[in-house]
C-alpha cells in the first residue's frame, strides 16, 4: 500500500487522476489532496472517502510515498523538489522538468524501464507527443525511425476549462449570425486565450514563439520524442493547430525509417502494441477517443515518394491517457519496482 497525495486536485487532470486511481484499484493506503489556497477546505469525495483539500504552499510532505502534480509549471518547479527531498517520488505532469537531464521522460507502455532512473522526480511528457508516440514507438522498435513531419490537431481541453469555456460562449455567439461566417461579416466575439477566434475556426499556432517561427509547443514535439525513444538524431518537423474540439488530440504524422515499412507491417505491429486501437474500417475521431485509454491509429498508408514509408493519424484523450491516466501507469510502474 502505498501514501499518494495529488497536488492539483481541483482541476480537470487532479480530478480525473483521482478517479483512475480508484478505477485501477491502485494501493493507496492514505490520500491527500493539495491545491491553491482558494481551494483549501473543499471537500472531495473519493474512493477512499471525503477529503479535505490542503494549501500546498503550507502542506507538509512528510510520509508521502507519490505525489502527482498537475498544478502547472510555477507551482512544480516551486514545490516538487522539496516533495522528492522529503521522500516522495514525484510524478509531474507539466513541462518544468521534461528537459532535464535527470529526469525520466516516460510514456506508460514505450519506456517504462526508464521510470526506475530516478532521483525523486519523474516527468509525464506533453499530450500531443505521448498520444502521437503510442503509434510511432512500436514501429520504431521494428525499423528505427529517421524522420517525423507531424501536425498536431489540438482540442481547447489543452489549454484547460477556461479553454473548453471560451469555444463554447463563442459557439453560442456565431451560431446567432450564422449567415455573416459564410459572407465574412462576421464579428469578432472577443476572447481571453487566443488572439483570434476559436469557434468555427482553426488556429495554426500553439504556444510561445522562438526561433526560426517554431513555437515552445512545437519544439516540445520534437526535443520530447528524441529524449522518449532515445534518438537525439530522429529529424522531427513539428506543426501544432487549435481545433474547435473539446477533447482529443488528433495528428496527422508522415515517417520514414530505416528500411521500407509496408502498412501490412505496421498494422501488424500496431496490432500487437500495449494501449493502441487500429481502426482499419472507420476513421477514428477526436469524439471515439474521449474516456477511451487506448490511442486510436487510423488512414495508415504508404508514402507517394517510393522510398517505403508511412503516413498515418493517431488521436487520443489528451486529458486521460494524455495526462491522468499516465501518471497513474507511472505510479503503478514505480510500485510494482524494476522487471526481474
Amino acid at each position: 500500500m502505498t501514501s499518494v497525495a495529488v497536488v492539483g486536485a481541483t482541476g480537470a487532470i487532479g480530478r480525473s487522476v483521482i478517479s483512475i486511481l480508484a478505477e485501477r484499484d491502485f494501493p493507496v493506503s492514505s490520500l491527500r489532496l493539495l491545491a491553491s489556497a482558494k481551494s483549501a477546505g473543499q471537500v472531495i469525495e473519493t474512493a477512499w472517502g471525503p477529503v479535505t483539500v490542503e494549501d500546498l504552499a503550507s502542506a507538509d510532505p512528510a510520509g508521502i510515498e507519490t505525489a502527482i502534480f498537475s498544478a502547472g509549471g510555477d507551482r512544480s518547479l516551486q514545490f516538487a523538489p522539496a516533495f522528492a527531498q522529503a521522500g516522495a517520488t514525484v510524478i509531474d505532469n507539466s513541462s518544468a522538468f521534461r528537459m532535464k537531464a535527470d529526469v525520466p521522460l516516460v510514456v506508460a507502455g514505450i519506456n517504462d524501464e526508464a521510470a526506475h532512473g530516478h532521483t525523486g522526480i519523474i516527468a509525464n511528457p506533453n499530450c500531443t507527443t505521448m498520444t502521437l508516440l503510442m503509434a510511432v514507438a512500436p514501429l520504431h522498435r521494428a525499423a528505427g525511425l529517421t524522420s517525423m513531419v507531424a501536425s498536431s490537431y489540438q482540442a481547447v481541453s489543452g489549454a484547460g476549462k477556461s479553454g473548453v469555456d471560451e469555444l463554447s460562449r463563442q459557439t453560442k455567439w456565431f451560431q446567432t449570425q450564422e449567415n455573416s461566417l459564410l459572407d465574412g461579416s462576421w464579428e469578432d466575439p472577443g476572447g481571453d486565450l487566443w488572439p483570434r477566434p476559436i469557434a468555427f475556426n482553426v488556429l495554426p499556432i500553439i504556444g510561445d514563439a522562438t526561433t526560426h517561427g517554431y513555437t515552445d509547443e512545437e519544439l516540445k514535439l520534437r526535443n520530447e520524442t528524441r529524449k522518449i525513444l532515445d534518438s537525439p538524431d530522429i529529424v522531427v518537423e513539428p506543426t501544432c493547430v487549435r481545433v474547435p474540439v473539446m477533447t482529443g488530440h488528433g495528428t496527422s504524422a508522415t515517417l520514414h525509417f530505416d528500411r521500407p515499412v509496408t502498412p501490412g507491417e505496421a498494422v501488424e505491429i500496431l496490432g500487437d502494441a500495449h494501449g493502441v486501437q487500429v481502426w482499419n474500417e472507420t476513421v477514428a475521431t477526436p469524439l471515439d477517443a474521449v474516456g477511451v485509454d487506448d490511442v486510436l491509429v487510423s488512414r495508415i498508408r504508404p508514402t507517394l515518394d517510393g522510398k517505403g514509408g508511412l503516413n498515418l493519424w493517431t488521436v487520443g484523450d489528451n486529458v486521460r491517457k494524455g495526462a491522468a491516466l499516465n501518471t497513474v501507469q507511472i505510479a503503478e510502474i514505480i510500485n510494482a519496482g524494476p522487471a526481474r
